[in-house]
């Protein structure tokens, strides 16, 4: 691995990077209160609410990710022309996100997820949203938008995060991988099982393994390196991408690029919440892979970033400082 010197240096050159974040993003409403009685009405608690917050949910959170490590980032999304929009592009830009490329649409609402908390539990969720895919004058919309992005600011590395909600279509992730190929823009997936296996010829491909095994169809938990180094194969075949980086919850992560591949298991943490862990992991994941190009170095810190996220309730974007501090106690030499 890596001094502690090293360490230091690859994260200064995190400052250096322009990375692009393309899919569903949403706004996280946090309520929290207290819970002392249950509803005379129905079973269920009543919920006296002391405080709400917002958030950045969604493809904006992994844009939020990579604006904590330094890079300058810019979200490609649409966003409802809604009240919703306006809260979270204002949130957007006062944590260092560019939202120059965000579309907006008068027929499509901002996902908003409330979630209730009592007692650092989730008590319940509500989603306003739809899920419903782009329409053409909306893909076309985003297409413009993204290749005004590519050809203006000439990101080293563009991350195409879907979350099922229809930002990401079959067409949409053709063009922008397309437009990243000619123009020698490193990709990054986190892909979603309805468009699984549309990211052909993408850099890095990060699914989880629940999300690879329902892809594939594969049943049962076993987890080893053999059935991880055939789910890359098969996923391979039909994609041609890079890397494979899959996130195999409290067991780690597993990568494999070429005859390069290994499991990297997790550090032992006090986990209270994993919210957001995923999108922590492909934000580090991809600003590592674009600043060093070295693979296992990329799954390490990948690694210990989800890990770091999950210490905290709600969705939170990774401290810089602290994972440099991690990286030099964990993997330097």
């Amino acid at each position: 691995m890596m001094s502690a010197a090293e360490f230091e240096q690859l994260f200064k050159q995190f400052t250096a990077l322009k990375i692009g974040v393309v899919g569903d993003t949403m706004l996280d409403t946090y309520w929290w209160g207290k819970t002392e009685r249950i509803s005379p009405e129905a079973p269920v608690p009543v919920v006296s609410v002391s405080s709400k917050e917002q958030r950045i949910g969604g493809a904006g959170n992994v844009a939020l990710n990579v604006a904590a490590l330094g890079s300058k980032v810019s979200l490609v999304s649409i966003t409802g022309n809604d009240d919703e929009g306006k809260q979270l592009l204002t949130l957007l830009k006062k944590n260092n996100i560019n939202t120059d490329f965000v579309a907006q649409s008068a027929t499509r609402p901002t996902t908003n997820k409330i979630r209730i908390i009592s007692r650092n539990q989730h008590m319940m969720r509500l989603d306003a949203e739809t899920i419903s895919p782009l329409s053409g004058d909306e893909e076309d919309a985003l297409l413009a938008s993204f290749k005004k992005y590519a050809l203006q600011e000439k990101p080293h590395l563009v991350i195409l995060e879907d979350y099922n909600k229809g930002v990401l279509t079959e067409n949409t992730i053709e063009n922008i991988i397309a437009v990243c190929r000619e123009n020698n823009i490193l990709t990054a997936v986190d892909p979603k099982r309805k468009n699984f296996f549309a990211y052909r010829h993408a850099d890095l491909f990060k699914p989880n393994l629940h999300e690879a095994k329902e892809a594939l169809n594969i049943l049962g938990d076993e987890v080893s390196e053999k059935l991880l180094g055939e789910i890359h194969e098969a996923i391979f075949e039909r994609l041609q991408h890079a890397v494979s980086f899959i996130t195999l919850s409290e067991k780690g992560v597993f990568y494999e690029s070429g005859s390069d591949k290994a499991v990297i298991p997790t550090h032992i943490r006090s986990i209270a919440d994993v919210s957001g862990a995923g999108d922590t992991v492909i934000a580090v994941a991809a600003v590592v892979y674009a600043a060093s190009k070295n693979v296992r170095l990329m799954a390490e810190i990948a690694n210990i970033a989800g890990g770091l996220v999950c210490e905290e309730v709600g969705t939170v974007a990774v401290n810089r400082d602290k994972l440099l501090q991690e990286c030099k106690h964990l993997l330097a030499h």
